[in-house]
């Protein structure tokens, strides 16, 4: 996030677009609601008529994968309304005229045909957006998990420089991770291209200093992203795997198709708290402490950093994940990994991350520290982009983008699109399946679906039905509800009963490498019942 959590409530608008917030980040959830008792307006985009809509002022109901087009097309009317920062723009930004001219692709009419939004609530969202400000965007996976989920993120980006609506308190833009350390991995270099800090393996001066301090030559050469990890055992090219904390029978896009590549791999690890559905098919499991069962740190989403404290204790065959990583590596002739305690491992790592060189175990022990904090004396940062963007020149860059094809289309074989969601009472289901009160709450997978596709199809409320895509099919409980327009159906990915991500599309977005579980072609099939005699 480039601004805090706490700044939500300070916003005068809230833009909420891709993000079931109440279900996949409550407590964030609720700094919106509260914002909204305190008069902010909150507008929600989302295919979805989840629970948010409920305190919105305005609900933009698009269709799955329309996110540029409507976007782009606010900002149209921001421009020609005159209601953009020319100040901020001119002072701030640049490859305004580019963009400028690519607005033109993207006018009201067609883009209200488009995304199924009426021409007057974009105008309106984009008014409210411009004028009610400090406005905030928060975005959560149904903006990133697109093929164009890359370019959906940069006219979030082209929204917020237009109007000033970043480097400010209550403003920015806001993706709003998924698991609580998710931000701390990717900071600690958990991608294929960067060590920690996000340094690309590909510069050398940053490669120079990581060689300096670890004794070590490292390969300048940028790694393989999750999906192409998966693609390359299919094919052969990568013959082992070492997996922690990751379920991907469950979690992955095709999911057939990473279990086929799983079964394929030569020798398989798998690092967890429990003997997960992926764990199963695998040569070795390691038992790995849970968060209560060690020390450490978490970075959040709003990149607050934060000690974790060991509260209970595990048994003796179960270690914390540094510890067994650092006796892998031992045993496998490294050097350098010596470690007795986890704020060994901080120390060593803080003075290679400027964003992380002020934080340590004794600054943390007084309460939690927002990166980037460059030394001692720092109280850490609120909010980014105060003075200057995180580019060569200094400046936000606007793009010029044009209307995207979606990765799947229906057709008369696959009628319908199915996009996937979060329940408030799972988040992968590897963990929150195995507590008894959770499946009390949510117990089964639905498939939920609008009145006017349940007539058409002769389908009752609770039927059991078959959904087919072009990869896969599962049996599931139908729910009839409005939340879903007609041609869309919505189910969520928790249940190993109705694996869902069998059914969903493998395409990836050509930069970021997300796969497209938002937009899936399917078709719904009724369950002939079997006459006993």
């Amino acid at each position: 996030m480039t601004n805090s959590i706490a700044e939500i409530g300070g916003a005068k608008t809230i833009l909420a677009v891709g993000t079931n917030t109440t279900a996949a980040h409550p407590i964030i959830a609720l700094q919106m609601k509260n914002a909204v008792r305190n008069g902010a307006k909150l507008v929600v985009i989302n295919p979805k008529e989840v629970d948010l809509c409920q305190h919105a002022h305005l609900f933009l109901q698009n269709r799955p994968g329309t996110d540029i087009p409507l976007l782009m097309a606010m900002a149209r009317v921001i421009i020609e309304e005159g209601l953009y920062d020319a100040a901020f723009v001119e002072q701030r930004c640049e490859g305004y005229a580019e963009f400028e001219q690519s607005l033109y692709d993207f006018s009201l009419t067609e883009v209200a045909e488009l995304s199924g939004v009426a021409e007057e609530k974009i105008v309106a969202a984009a008014r409210l957006y411009a004028k009610n400000t400090p406005s905030s965007i928060l975005y959560c996976m149904g903006i990133t998990q697109h093929v164009h989920g890359t370019r959906n993120v940069l006219a979030i980006a082209n929204l917020a420089m237009l109007t000033g609506n970043i480097g400010k308190p209550s403003s920015g833009v806001n993706p709003l991770r998924g698991q609580n350390n998710v931000q701390g991995a990717c900071d600690m270099g958990s991608l294929p291209d960067v060590f920690p800090g996000y340094q690309k393996v590909a510069d050398m001066t940053a490669r120079l200093k990581f060689e300096q301090a670890w004794n070590v030559s490292l390969n300048p050469v940028p790694g393989l992203t999750h999906t192409e990890i998966f693609d390359g055992l299919y094919s052969g090219r990568i013959r082992s795997l070492y997996l922690i904390g990751e379920n991907p029978v469950l979690s992955e896009a095709n999911a057939s198709h990473a279990i086929e590549a799983m079964k394929r791999c030569e020798f398989m690890v798998v690092q967890d708290i429990f003997l997960s559905e992926t764990a199963e098919l695998a040569d070795v499991v390691l038992p790995a402490a849970s968060f209560a069962e060690k020390d450490g740190t978490f970075t959040n989403t709003e990149r607050r950093v934060q000690r974790v404290r060991k509260a209970i204790s595990s048994e003796e065959e179960i270690k914390p994940d540094w510890w067994i990583t650092a006796e892998l590596a031992r045993r496998l002739g490294g050097k350098g990994f010596d470690y007795t305690v986890p704020a060994e491992i901080f120390e060593e790592m803080a003075p290679l991350v400027p964003s992380y060189s002020g934080i340590s175990y004794k600054r943390l022990d007084q309460g939690g520290i927002q990166w980037p904090c460059p030394d001692e004396k720092h109280g850490g940062t609120l909010f980014l982009h105060k003075d200057r963007f995180a580019t060569a020149s200094g400046r936000g860059r606007f793009t010029a983008l044009n209307s995207p094809e979606t990765a799947e289309k229906v057709d008369d074989e696959f009628p319908l699109v199915l996009t996937t969601d979060r329940s408030l009472f799972h988040f992968h289901g590897t963990m929150t399946r195995r507590v008894f009160g959770l499946n009390v709450l949510s117990k089964a997978e639905k498939l939920i679906m609008h009145p006017d596709d349940a007539a058409l199809y002769h389908i009752e409320d609770g039927e059991k039905v078959r959904v087919v895509s072009r990869r896969a099919a599962v049996e599931v409980e139908v729910r009839i509800s409005a939340d879903c327009k007609p041609g869309i159906v919505s189910m969520s990915f928790h249940f190993s009963e109705t694996p869902t991500n069998m059914l969903t599309c493998g395409e990836v977005d050509p930069i970021a490498k997300t796969p497209t579980t938002k937009v899936c072609a399917v078709r719904i099939e009724k369950i002939k019942s079997v006459e006993v005699h």
